[in-house]
């Protein structure tokens, strides 16, 4: 993690229980995530099994569920709830005053080099 972070949204532009995506211009898009406790996550936005968009899920705890398979998505580690395996990439968040941010390394990082 850098200790450079980019200012991608408010809290509140964030649907509870719901997601807010973040463009890429050359890499898969990021999905931002709220529960119904305000705590922010951040995945990529592909699921670990046939890479549906997780975005397009429903949130509930910390999880996800895929909208393609309904496979449950940990939102604090981007991994698959047993009997379901894999992972898919987190990305850092801070919240400071509502705003959200992402590390901006992290963001500009190509898949290989997060893997």
């Amino acid at each position: 993690m850098s200790n450079q972070w980019k200012a991608v949204c408010n809290v509140a532009d964030i649907p509870v229980l719901g997601a807010r995506v973040v463009k890429r211009a050359t890499q898969p898009d990021v999905a931002i995530f709220r529960n119904s406790e305000d705590v922010v996550f951040a995945l990529l936005d592909r699921c670990p099994h046939r890479g549906g968009p997780l975005s397009q899920g429903i949130v509930f705890g910390e999880r996800v569920a895929c909208p393609l398979h309904n496979w449950s998505i940990e939102l604090h580690s981007g991994c698959a709830v047993a009997p379901d395996e894999g992972c898919t990439r987190k990305f850092s968040v801070k919240v400071e005053n509502g705003q959200v941010y992402l590390d901006v390394a992290e963001l500009n990082a190509t898949v290989d080099e997060a893997a």
